[in-house]
This record gives C-alpha cells, structure tokens and sequence, in this order.
C-alpha cells in the first residue's frame, strides 16, 4: 500500500440483476461486476472522498469538506443495505489506513480498521458481530477472522484484507483478478472494465428508476408479498424513516447518509406506487 492508492469496492451479497435497480439510486457512476455465487461487486468509477493532498473526480482539487473514503463508502454500504434483504460489505484503504463497513438493513453498521502496518485499531467484538450477519461459519470462519485481530509483524493492511477475502470465499465470494486490496481506484475501474460481464451503472433520472425498480420487485421472489395492507405499513415505514435520515445526513453533509435516506423514501413511494397499480390493475384494490 503506498500514500497514493486510496480505492475502494463495494461487495454485495446478490447477484447483478438484484443489486441493479438499487445501485442505481446512489445518483453514482460505478461498473457493477459478479463476485462470484450469489455476490456482485461494485467499483466506483470517479473518487469522491477526499485524502489529504490528492485529487477528487476529473483530477480537480478535492472539495472543501469532502470525506475520507471509509465515511463515502459506509453511506453507500448503508444506502444499498436499507430496505433490502442483503448486506453490503465496503472494503477501503486510503494508505495510512484499511478496512471495511459492513452494513445490513436497518442494524447499525459495523467494520473493522487496520493500520497501514497491519496493526488493529478497533474491536474485536465487531468480525463476531460480521460474521453473524453474513451467515458465517460459527466457528472456522469466526475463528479465522479472530486471527485478523491479533498482532502479525508480516501482515501489513492489504494482507489484512484479503486474508478478510479468503474467509469468505468460502461464502462463496470470487473477485475477479485484479479487483485487490490496495490497489488505487484508478487500476479497479480499468480492471473492471474490461471484465466482460461488467455494467455501467449510472443515474438515468426518476422516471427510469421507477420503472426499473418496479420491474425488479414484480419479477423477484418478493413480487407476491408487495400488495396489501403488509406492503403499505412496510412503504409507510421506509417513508417516515427515510425524510429524517436525509436531513440529518444533509445537516452532517454526508452524502451516503443523504442517499441512504433517499433510498429509503424512494422505495417506500415506490411501494405505495406499486401496490396502487397492481391493486387496481389486477383486481387487488381490496386486498
């Protein structure tokens, strides 16, 4: 890891068609690539955190009371997590520091910090808490996870990371080659580019991210359960949590808290939409 090599990646536990319509909503270009049986990744396309003495997108100084990279991607974590039924692991390093945010519906998010030199800086209570989340092994996995906490003179931050990979391989996560930890943002976007199952993920406007969204939820496994009474107290809630989040996001000027929130609003509208429609349109309004 050198000062320079500040990036990040956003691992999903759903496959691309899934984590599609949601990424969407982070108004952010990103490559969406599969990560293996049941994963996609996400890789950011432009850089908008800031580290000092680096540059944001475009090559343009970093703006006055931009992030660092861990806060950006922890808000995109918990913008995609909210509301659905996967988690969202942000793995980042920034040259001085490595780890990643683990965010999971509604659950406040937890993640993990090594030094550059390996040394942990945080809880050990929080790769037991992770592993619980993400449905992993109770004892071989927490266990080699737990080794992840403990002092290592030869393990500096990216090995840290991907020793964090290789557990959960055996979940069933494989990053195509090239997708590392380490590596400056700049690499990972080429990488993923020319993977040949890559998308481009970019923001096409509301009317779009209606559609798309609708689209997704009539065709997913959740399609049968989004009418009635149950959908419309679940929209009501995505609602009535989503406005405050935003503004409180917009108060901290964190923009993945103000896309968490806005995620949020949008799928509770979408389903007040959606059930208005299917209920009219196939008979269900009294449902």
């Amino acid at each position: 890891m050198t000062a320079t090599s500040v990036g990040a990646l956003l691992l999903c536990r759903a496959d691309p068609v899934t984590v599609r319509p949601v990424a969407r909503l982070l108004q952010e270009r990103m490559l969406l690539v599969p990560a293996g049986d049941g994963w996609s990744v996400l890789v950011p396309e432009g850089k908008p955190w800031r580290k000092d003495g680096h540059e944001n997108h475009g090559g343009r100084p970093a703006e006055a009371g931009a992030e660092p990279v861990d806060r950006v991607v922890g808000g995109w974590a918990a913008a995609l997590a909210v509301g659905s039924a996967w988690p969202v692991l942000a793995l980042w390093w920034d040259g001085d520091r490595a780890g990643y945010t683990l965010a999971s519906g509604f659950r406040r998010p937890v993640g993990y910090i090594w030094l550059a030199d390996g040394t942990p800086a945080a809880e050990e209570e929080a790769m037991r808490t992770s592993a619980a989340r993400l449905g992993l092994d109770p004892v071989m996995d927490v266990q080699a996870l737990e080794a992840l906490t403990r002092a290592d003179p030869e393990a500096d931050a990216d090995a840290r990371l991907r020793g964090l990979l290789a557990v959960l391989a055996r979940a069933g996560v494989d990053l195509p080659p090239g997708l590392s930890p380490g590596e400056p943002a700049d690499r990972l976007r080429s990488v993923a580019g020319i993977h040949p199952e890559a998308e481009q993920i970019e923001w096409a406007g509301w009317r779009d991210a209606v559609r798309v969204e609708l689209d997704a939820v009539e065709s997913g496994s959740l399609g049968p359960w989004m009418l009635g009474p149950r959908a419309r107290a679940v929209a009501a809630a995505q609602v009535v949590a989503g406005v405050p989040l935003a503004l409180w996001g917009a108060r901290r000027r964190s923009g993945g808290w103000i896309a968490a929130g806005l995620v949020l609003l949008v799928q509770g509208l979408l389903g007040f939409a959606y059930d208005r429609l299917r209920g009219t349109g196939g008979g269900n309004a009294g449902r």
